[in-house]
């Protein structure tokens, strides 16, 4: 096989492997949820995932619900559950819509009810009930993902913009009992943040939103500037969390899947959090150190990178890394690096991410393209396409982030 069919097949098996479905059945494995209603609601990326393997568990145990998730990621149908596409990363009016069709569908429970929350990433933009304008939300978020603040940050502003976010959900909830799963999308697992954390305890503070406003100067009205300052909910007592699949099982599928293909598997990190292009070079050192290899080998990395807008380009964080490595494996033969996105999609593009090998380069300058200014204007979609380096998985069902691989081949 080449080094692009080992890519492609070490990639579908680390999606496949970290898919929700059997991390929702068990936790609703011996689940008893008493005499009441179950009504469900599942926002984020992996929603309908994890959604359609629960109303297959629970049946007409399940008194309805909502689901909330990005556009194309609805499958189908999921009897007596209404489904919402709606806006990422950047929230739309249709994730109002669907927030609020959540809303009311946990308005009317009573003690002896049950939400079944689902939640996974991708939730802080298409779950929300703004507290502002939708349009300076838009923009808000906009300013962020241009500055290259990282997921923290971001929530930590965003959750206190939100009637939904910082724990406000499950406050709506009561008195009904809340049964949250989250699929993690955020290094470490933090609960709070994952989603902006709807239905657990806010650990952040507003003086760390005030400062990290300040930090990026984003530009924000009277009104956000209040709400920055006004704490969330610091204790849940009707919220009960199970926390399933992760970036680290994301790696370890990777580094199986490797081992099976004949390489020797090297985990360099499952918390991989720098400028996307610097992890991209960062790949190309390692694999000008070690080649010619006298076996196998694949390093791999996991986490998520941000990008900092210099241009306005197409393009994601994953295939930055690929094209950003691309310049430094140019002429190294038997070496490739990918990075792809577990959702699927990668940036505001229907690719999941990127690949490069020691001919990337030279395509590329045979075409007149040059890396450099590619990535000053983040346009690595437009170079990948050209040099044939563009992942396309399609929605994949689950979200629990990126990893990047390089392989060193002694063929």
């Amino acid at each position: 096989m080449s080094l692009r069919q080992d890519a492609d097949e070490i990639i579908r098996v680390s999606i496949q492997a970290v898919l929700p479905d059997e991390a929702v059945s068990a936790a609703l494995d011996g689940k008893d949820f008493g005499n009441g209603r179950v009504r469900m609601v599942a926002a984020g990326k992996a929603a309908w995932q994890m959604a359609h393997a629960a109303a297959a568990i629970l049946g007409s145990r399940l008194d309805g619900g909502v689901v909330v998730t990005k556009y194309d990621h609805v499958k189908g149908e999921i009897p007596g559950v209404t489904c919402f596409e709606a806006g990422h990363p950047v929230p739309d009016e249709n994730s109002f819509r669907g927030t609020r069709a959540a809303m009311e569908a946990v308005s009317n429970l009573t003690a002896e009810d049950t939400v079944l929350f689902l939640l996974s990433g991708g939730g802080s933009a298409l779950f929300e009930e703004p507290l502002i304008t939708g349009e300076e939300l838009s923009d808000i978020t906009g300013q962020l993902l241009a500055c290259g603040a990282d997921i923290i940050e971001m929530n930590t502003i965003r959750k206190r913009l939100s009637a939904v976010k910082g724990g406000r959900f499950a406050k709506i909830c009561e008195p009904a009992k809340v049964y949250s799963i989250v699929l993690s999308d955020i290094l470490g697992d933090p609960l709070d943040m994952i989603a902006s954390g709807p239905a657990y305890p806010d650990s952040s503070t507003s003086e760390q939103a005030v400062a990290i406003a300040r930090k990026y100067n984003l530009k924000l009205s009277e009104r956000a500037w209040t709400l920055l300052a006004e704490e969330t909910p610091k204790e849940l007592h009707n919220v009960e969390t199970n926390i399933t699949g992760s970036v680290k099982n994301l790696c370890a599928a990777a580094a199986e899947s490797c081992r099976k293909l004949g390489y020797r598997p090297i985990l360099l990190t499952d918390q991989l959090n720098c400028e996307a292009r610097e992890a991209g070079a960062f790949l190309a050192a390692i694999a000008k150190t070690h080649q010619p290899v006298e076996e196998n080998l694949a390093y791999i990395a996991g986490g998520e990178t941000v990008v900092h807008l210099t241009g306005k380009g197409k393009g994601g964080r994953n295939q930055e890394i690929a094209l950003a490595a691309a310049e430094g494996i140019a002429g190294l033969s038997g070496t490739a690096v990918f990075s792809v996105g577990s959702d699927g999609t990668d940036g505001p593009t229907d690719a999941a991410g990127g690949y490069a090998d020691s001919n990337t380069k030279a395509i590329l300058t045979e075409k007149g393209i040059s890396i450099y200014e590619t990535l000053q204007e983040n346009n690595a979609y437009y170079a990948l396409q050209e040099s044939g380096g563009l992942i396309i998985t399609g929605a994949t069902g689950t979200n629990v982030n990126d990893v990047a691989v390089l392989l060193l081949s002694k063929e």
